[in-house]
């Protein structure tokens, strides 16, 4: 696994997003209602909404070659996971795919992958 994301809850996104963006130069990647993620190298920065007055924060998300054989190899190993796999985010090359889960403290973890999307039938026939 490698570090893929850092998640900070927010509770002004567009603040958030102005200060990361504008203040610190950051590339805006892609934003939602929710959410705005960042290019920070190799890694990115995941801005989350959250209306909680005092919210959780940082969350660290490693990236998995194949999400379903990590959740499957962890839940062996007796690991709950707080959300199963999931889609996030379609970008133009790939899909964002993410399961949630704690740590024995109660951190928050993410195991990220990225998925190419199926080719479209219409696509199949022109090759």
């Amino acid at each position: 696994m490698t570090l893929a994301q850092i998640g900070l809850a927010v509770r002004n996104l567009d603040e958030a997003v102005e200060f990361y963006r504008d203040k610190l130069g950051l590339n805006l990647r892609a934003r939602s209602k929710n959410m705005a993620l960042f290019d920070c190298g190799e890694c990115r920065l995941a801005l989350v909404r959250t209306a909680a007055e005092h919210p959780e924060n940082s969350a660290v998300y490693f990236h998995v070659d194949d999400l379903e054989a990590s959740v499957e190899r962890l839940r062996g190993r007796g690991v709950p996971f707080d959300r199963e796999a999931h889609l996030v985010a379609r970008f133009p090359d790939h899909d964002l795919w993410l399961a949630l889960l704690r740590d024995a403290e109660g951190n928050r973890l993410g195991l990220m992958c990225g998925k190419r999307p199926p080719a479209s039938p219409e696509a199949s026939r022109l090759q």
